[in-house]
């Protein structure tokens, strides 16, 4: 096997194994896919935790400024209603985070990551990797088969 990743170079972690077939190997791409979706959404929760974070640190200021302003019965409200509120019932943004990581994110990757194991031997990509092989020009460099 050639290193260089030009013609003849292999890659044999994103073949598909003996007896797999087309059907198991786009079944395994859409549940890949499925769990690249969750891992967009797992990443907006953060962004929503980070936001939500930053806006109640921001009420500090706000709290501050109408008590300076003279107005110290609506920087009482905004203290008592607003600051540290709970954005559920009982949980702070990163409890949000943690029961979607324990109820659906840690198991769907669990899942994902066994199917691919007992179908594949827990190789990943294959649907993108004979996609990208259907679709390079061999001997381009540019299109080469490895990094």
């Amino acid at each position: 096997m050639s290193g260089n990743g030009g013609v003849g170079a292999r890659d044999d972690e994103h073949e598909r194994p003996p007896g797999v077939t087309d059907t198991t190997v786009e079944a395994l791409g859409a549940l890949s896919e499925a769990l690249e979706t969750v891992e967009r959404a797992r990443g907006q929760l953060y962004g929503f935790h980070q936001l939500t974070g930053g806006a109640d640190l921001t009420l500090d200021r706000a709290v501050e400024l109408l008590r300076t302003a003279g107005h110290a019965a609506h920087a009482d409200l905004v203290e008592r209603e607003i600051l540290g509120r709970n954005v559920l019932p009982g949980c702070w943004t990163f409890q949000v985070i943690e029961a979607y990581d324990d109820t659906y994110y840690r198991p769907f990757a669990e899942v994902e990551k066994r199917v691919r194991q007992e179908l594949v031997g827990g190789r990943q990509h294959l649907y993108e990797a004979e996609m990208k092989q259907a679709r390079r020009t061999h001997g381009h460099p540019q299109h080469t088969d490895r990094p």
